[in-house]
């Protein structure tokens, strides 16, 4: 009769405990941007070379052609830590004329942080 009712007990804790947790998975959206390839795009490139380099915009504007903005976005799920970095291209014409990017302190930062979702350590 003890026994019975030890294996209960521990039977419904077991399921209180796991029932309590809920997996959250990582949200990763947007074009991966290795810094590297965004410090290769310089003034004077054409859009081919740009997409290259880059792959193709996530956001294609449908009312400016000479702006391109590649945005990358991860949510992690236990701590819903949100790290974003845009890039955007100015064109004039087929070439380039402007970036706005991350400065390389905060791009090293971001790509350490990233190394770790790669790798399966999200902590």
């Amino acid at each position: 009769m003890i026994k019975q009712i030890v294996r209960i007990v521990a039977a419904v804790s077991l399921f209180g405990l796991t029932s309590a947790c809920v997996y959250r998975i990582n949200i990763q959206q947007g074009n991966y941007l290795n810094q590297s390839a965004v410090n290769q795009v310089k003034p004077g490139m054409t859009m081919s070379q740009v997409r290259y380099l880059l792959g193709t915009p996530l956001v294609a504007n449908l009312f400016d052609k000479s702006r391109w903005d590649y945005v990358y976005y991860l949510k992690r799920g236990y701590n819903r830590h949100v790290d974003e970095r845009r890039v955007t291209v100015f064109f004039d014409g087929n070439k380039v004329v402007k970036i706005d990017k991350p400065s390389d302190a905060l791009a090293a930062a971001q790509e350490k942080t990233l190394a770790g979702v790669k790798n399966g350590r999200v902590y």
